[in-house]
């Protein structure tokens, strides 16, 4: 019997390993369907794996991170048609990177319901801006050290690469978060203004990211919108479908980049990108902390009430005891 548990124990973290190595492989290959080339090297504006591989961590703990790594060399190999010591290396910093990303955010009392303020700044600072750095370095110096990129072009990719990485956490992981939440929500919930803000976010998107106007800043005010009143799995949806919305205009060179070398469309995309997600993400953070304190304290307060109640005299049956006597 303790056998047959043990077995089957190690059948599904075996099945959970695999599941996320699909998951990364497929993910990957919808990322480069959207690639561009920086001085020569192939980068993505989002890299949705780097962000499937951090929520998974938090999910499944460190015993699926061989599931990440096969997923990563399996993304490198395709990209490389064909295994080599190099290949392996950039795979290795792109597992190494979501990794070191979880230890960071598990050392400074993390929470996935990214509740709290200090939540959405380690995950921006921690998550995304520090541990895909490893990734970039990596990835970069060997193409370097295999003499595919000259040294002066070397921030430039590096930029890229590590941009493309950081919006794969700050976009992906936060919505990963919310759908393990997620409950279908009752009648009597905002349905109207849930439609309403989806309607909204498609048509601005759409409006935004292909004029040639220049509006892409109206995206911030639905952004402001969904985080006020639905918080992150408003906002986080919302960020998603505007950041890709702009990579798919901005590979087209259609609307506001429109007439851009690569180099320039990559650095709107880097910029735009980060200001949608930080946006989204410590907006949101901000509101759920400030509802909970609020809920707490409307909570003590009816305690508080309950207890004064509880301890107030009562006056006796005969009337009052402080009365003269007869």
């Amino acid at each position: 019997m303790i056998r047959s548990e043990q077995t089957r124990r190690r059948t599904m973290i075996v099945l959970q390993m695999l599941g996320i190595a699909a998951a990364y492989y497929v993910s990957g290959l919808i990322g480069l369907r959207r690639q561009v080339e920086v001085e020569g090297a192939i980068v993505t504006p989002l890299w949705p794996p780097s962000g499937i591989a951090l929520a998974s961590l938090f999910y499944l703990g460190l015993r699926i991170w061989p599931g990440i790594a096969l997923g990563s060399l399996c993304t490198v190999i395709w990209m490389s048609d064909g295994f080599s010591f190099w290949g392996l290396a950039v795979a290795t910093g792109s597992a190494v990177a979501p990794l070191c990303s979880y230890l960071a955010l598990r050392a400074v009392g993390f929470r996935i319901e990214l509740d709290r303020l200090r939540d959405g700044v380690a995950l921006v600072f921690l998550g995304a801006l520090a541990g895909m750095a490893i990734s970039a370095t990596t990835g970069t110096g060997v193409q370097f050290l295999s003499g595919a990129l000259p040294a002066g072009d070397f921030w430039q990719v590096w930029s890229a690469w590590w941009a493309g990485d950081a919006m794969g956490v700050l976009m992906v992981t936060p919505l990963l978060f919310v759908l393990r939440r997620a409950r279908l929500p009752r009648l009597d919930d905002r349905w109207a203004e849930a439609l309403a803000l989806a309607v909204v976010t498609v048509v601005v998107a759409i409006l935004a990211t292909r004029s040639p106007l220049s509006m892409i800043y109206l995206v911030f005010p639905v952004l402001i919108w969904a985080a006020l009143r639905f918080q992150l799995a408003g906002s986080a949806p919302c960020a998603l479908f505007m950041s890709v919305m702009a990579i798919i205009a901005g590979t087209d060179e259609v609307g506001p980049f429109d007439g851009h070398s690569v180099l320039e469309v990559t650095l709107n995309l880097c910029i735009l990108n980060g200001c949608v997600a930080l946006t989204a993400l410590l907006l949101a953070a901000i509101v759920t902390e400030h509802n909970n304190i609020r809920h707490e304290t409307e909570v003590a307060c009816e305690e508080l009430a309950a207890l004064v109640e509880e301890l107030a005299p009562r006056p006796s049956a005969g009337g009052s005891s402080d009365g003269p006597l007869g």
